[in-house]
């Protein structure tokens, strides 16, 4: 079975020059923590996410200074579609289409009345421009929140749904939904029920995931588990870090579920045990420090590994990989046992056989 299989089929939008959803590939998302108002920073973080590999981009779009800043943004050399975050005014989100937005972000439960979710759907009808609701834990409507006591998976799913009902009245239904939490959880099975709700496209995310180890961990898991399960069409990692951190981060969730779409040197080695005789761990360290500033559109796997017990067979599924055994190991090509060398020419011997592969392309 393969991941085609069980990927929940969605509806396809358009947002900018990315499809999301449908048969797209899952699209890896960042936010910029620039001042919206300012052009400069703003521009250069974008372009800094743009080179990071990140497929859409989205910033906050809180008074009309940040809307000059779209507009600029729309006609400098930027390729991946923007994002406007938008909350509680209804005419940023109207300014922000007029301005070239790829795609608007609101919680129509905060927008304020109908006719103000109606000048929102005009203009994004007018442009072509996709809405993508926003819910989390702590946007919830105080009438769900007192009915479940807490921000419950179903009280989430909930006010998704009441956000979904509301612009399909209005004949809208070019949407992607988000429902976020910090609880792992709780944001889980929020999404699995909306997913067995509704058919639009799943931003997954886990929201205030926090810094560094623990808030990727968080992230994988509830990213990863849902991925796993055929649910979810775009992705962020949300990390109070630099943005081009959440874009790693993410693309490493779908390097571990073998969905990424880019190239990349993907580098298994065995956690090592008492029968390891070459010391595994530096050279590990050291070829992951090389390989992951190549930048190339293949996907290579190289197998290090410390003994002959699993040694060889793991590495006859590589690409090229090393067997160790006492001071030395033997380097593989797809199986094929080429020659023994000694341990401390490890880590040149096999980037000297990646950049082989690499000059094939």
């Amino acid at each position: 079975m393969t991941y085609c299989d069980i990927r929940k089929k969605t509806k396809e939008i358009t947002v900018g020059s990315m499809k999301i959803g449908g048969n797209a590939p899952i699209a890896i998302q960042s936010m910029t923590n620039t001042d919206s108002a300012r052009f400069e920073p703003t521009y250069a973080q974008i372009k800094e996410l743009e080179a990071a590999g990140c497929d859409i981009v989205r910033l906050t779009v809180p008074d009309m200074e940040a809307v000059k800043t779209v507009a600029r943004l729309k006609e400098a050399d930027i390729r991946i579609p923007l994002v406007a975050d938008i909350h509680f005014d209804y005419r940023l989100a109207v300014e922000a289409a007029e301005a070239g937005i790829d795609k608007i972000r609101i919680n129509p439960g905060n927008i304020g009345d109908e006719e103000k979710v109606k000048a929102v759907v005009r203009a994004c009808n007018s442009h072509h421009i996709p809405i993508r609701i926003g819910v989390n834990s702590g946007s919830l409507e105080k009438s769900i929140l007192a009915r479940y006591g807490s921000p419950t998976a179903e009280a989430l799913c909930e006010s998704a749904l009441g956000h979904i009902a509301i612009l399909e009245r209005l004949d809208f239904t070019d949407i992607a939904v988000s429902i976020k939490s910090s609880d792992v959880y709780t944001m889980i099975k929020a999404n699995q029920l909306l997913s067995e709700a509704c058919s639009y496209p799943l931003h997954l995310g886990v929201t205030e995931s926090g810094h560094g180890e623990a808030g990727k961990l968080k992230s994988a898991i509830g990213i990863g588990s849902l991925i796993s399960q055929g649910i979810g069409d775009t992705i962020r990692v949300s990390l109070t870090d630099n943005p081009v951190e959440e874009v790693a981060a993410a693309r490493n969730i779908l390097k571990a579920l073998s969905l990424y779409e880019g190239g990349y040197i993907n580098v298994i080695s065995c956690p090592t045990c008492g029968r390891t005789k070459i010391d595994l761990i530096p050279i590990c360290r050291e070829l992951e420090k090389r390989f992951s500033a190549i930048q190339t559109d293949k996907k290579i796997t190289v197998a290090v590994m410390g003994c002959v017990v699993n040694g060889p067979g793991e590495a006859a599924e590589a690409d090229v990989g090393i067997a160790g055994g006492k001071g030395e190991a033997v380097l593989f090509r797809k199986g094929e046992k080429i020659r023994k060398i000694r341990e401390e020419d490890i880590a040149d011997e096999l980037t000297r056989e990646v950049e082989r592969l690499l000059e094939k392309e």
